[in-house]
């Protein structure tokens, strides 16, 4: 497989060998430049990360995860059978025709929340293959190959992924979250029901301004932030 990807301007690809999550992590603490997209050239599925500097502050720039699944969604919606639904869940993970396929996940470094991070990275898993799906064994998990999608290769889908990525970010930039709200609140898997999340328990009524989880609670309604997704190295 050619590891030789085209991204458009702003990124840089490197290829890596292992966990490119990790390793973005540690180009990251070691002051890589933003905008270098790590990926495994190698795996069946799709594993990469993508380190950003944010000029916003961190409460913010936490938009990126719901940002990059929109991305991700336009990507595979653009060369995916169109009976092939890719949504988003609001912690990250992401949803291929009502089955879990993937998972997005955000770093950043410990920090007051209204200044912006030294870096962030964006970690995206996308299963093409699973035997186990295959085989039935796991009705709640699914892989793009199983779904119909077999002409699709994983380096593909990050090309188109990371151009997706940057119109969405200028789209961001100069339009602020109001488009990009409107479209991940179509996106969004799971609004309506039960749900637990950082220690609310309730039912998922929708999201705020910042794309923020709103939680009916026995208590009445709560607000979790984008913030309890981040992650510290």
């Amino acid at each position: 497989m050619n590891a030789e990807l085209s991204f458009p301007p702003l990124l840089t690809g490197r290829a890596v060998a292992g966990d490119p999550f990790a390793a973005a992590i540690q180009a990251a603490q070691d002051g890589c430049d933003a905008g270098l997209v790590l990926y495994d050239p190698v795996s069946p599925d799709l594993q990469a990360a993508l380190v950003l500097a944010p000029e916003v502050a961190l409460a913010e720039a936490a938009v990126m995860l719901p940002l990059a699944g929109v991305a991700l969604q336009n990507a595979v919606g653009s060369v995916a059978p169109p009976e092939v639904a890719l949504q988003l869940g609001w912690s990250g993970k992401v949803h291929v025709n009502g089955a879990k396929a993937g998972q997005l996940r955000m770093v950043a470094p410990k920090g007051d929340r209204n200044s912006p991070p030294d870096w962030m990275v964006i970690g995206l898993s996308l299963r093409f293959v699973s035997d186990d799906i295959d085989g039935g064994q796991n009705p709640d998990e699914t892989a793009l190959y199983a779904e119909g999608c077999g002409d699709l290769m994983p380096l593909d889908v990050l090309e188109s992924w990371s151009r997706h990525l940057l119109t969405q970010l200028h789209i961001w930039e100069q339009d602020g979250i109001a488009p990009l709200h409107r479209e991940y609140s179509g996106l969004v898997f799971g609004m309506g029901d039960a749900i637990d999340q950082s220690g609310h328990s309730g039912t998922f009524l929708g999201l705020d301004e910042q794309l923020g989880m709103l939680v009916k609670t026995g208590e009445g309604t709560r607000l979790v932030p984008l913030t309890d997704l981040l992650e510290t190295p």
